[in-house]
């Protein structure tokens, strides 16, 4: 499993985020704070406090390399804890 933290600020880049990782046959999951969410819905999404970065889980790591490179506009560093 990898962990990577992302940012979705806006209505749009949902979208373009859940049509994205909707495109990978892998379990993904979307944390803020206690919440944990299927990275897939975007209903699940819109619950979550977006004004905060998110952890994204990838549970396949033979496809680690591809999602990440296809998020990168989404990626951002490690909030401090």
């Amino acid at each position: 499993m990898k962990s990577i933290y992302i940012t979705l600020n806006s209505i749009e880049k949902v979208k373009q985020f859940v049509n994205t990782i909707n495109t990978y046959d892998s379990e993904f999951d979307l944390s803020s704070g206690r919440y944990i969410i299927d990275a897939k819905s975007i209903m699940g999404i819109f619950s979550l406090d977006l004004s905060t970065p998110l952890r994204l889980d990838i549970y396949n790591d033979s496809c680690v390399e591809t999602v990440t490179s296809a998020l990168h506009d989404f990626i951002v560093e490690a909030p401090d804890k």
